[in-house]
């Protein structure tokens, strides 16, 4: 009984003040902590604070034939302290999101046009990696490698909602090449080639 009235008592506060406000819209000109952004002055807000128009096509036009349109906090305020953000994925014929991760969040991923090879590796290495086609829908857990890949002709077009309003991310191809570390170093850590590693650096924009 002593552990219960403990556990309440610990868990109450959160719950209050959970509850206290309805919601809490960004204001971008704060700054931003792990709980995120403080809240705008109520008596500014109008109800486009609570709608997002731009969710549009992206440019396509670069090495990967893809593009994301975010609907994050920093784009929506009004999903500050929500739990989660959406956005827009665009891919060409023969486009790819490479492999990359969000630490912060969870993924679940819509097909709305075309066909989508998808998948994501766990962290015993276990592959799961499927063909999507129209409304199909899959989830990539927190945390772990994921990828989308145009199966089929023309674009395709996949919603993205995110466990997150902020999910943050981290492409692997920019991670390993787009950095400043020693080329010789990480030659050594990738067991790649010396002069394919300066040439993916000098793709990526990194240096070292």
């Amino acid at each position: 009984m002593i552990r219960i009235i403990f556990l309440l008592a610990f868990l109450l506060p959160t719950s209050l003040n959970a509850s206290v406000l309805d919601f809490c819209v960004a204001d971008l000109k704060g700054a931003e902590n792990p709980a995120g952004y403080p809240c705008k002055s109520p008596a500014s807000l109008t109800v486009d604070d609570f709608v997002f128009s731009n969710l549009i096509a992206g440019n396509t036009s670069n090495f990967f034939k893809g593009a994301i349109t975010p609907a994050f906090v920093d784009q929506f305020p009004g999903l500050n302290g929500l739990g989660f953000s959406v956005a827009r994925v665009d891919i060409e014929e023969g486009g790819v999101i490479p492999m990359h991760t969000h630490s912060g969040a969870s993924e679940l991923i819509i097909i709305v046009q075309g066909h989508v090879t998808a998948g994501f590796i766990s962290s015993d290495n276990s592959v799961f990696v499927k063909t999507l086609t129209k409304w199909d829908i899959m989830i990539f857990p927190q945390g772990l490698l994921h990828f989308q890949v145009n199966a089929g002709r023309g674009r395709a077009t996949v919603i993205v909602a995110f466990s997150s309003p902020n999910p943050g991310v981290q492409l692997v191809d920019l991670a390993l090449f787009g950095n400043n570390l020693d080329s010789a170093l990480l030659a050594k850590t990738t067991f790649l080639d010396p002069a394919q590693v300066k040439k993916l650096k000098g793709f990526f924009g990194g240096s070292g």
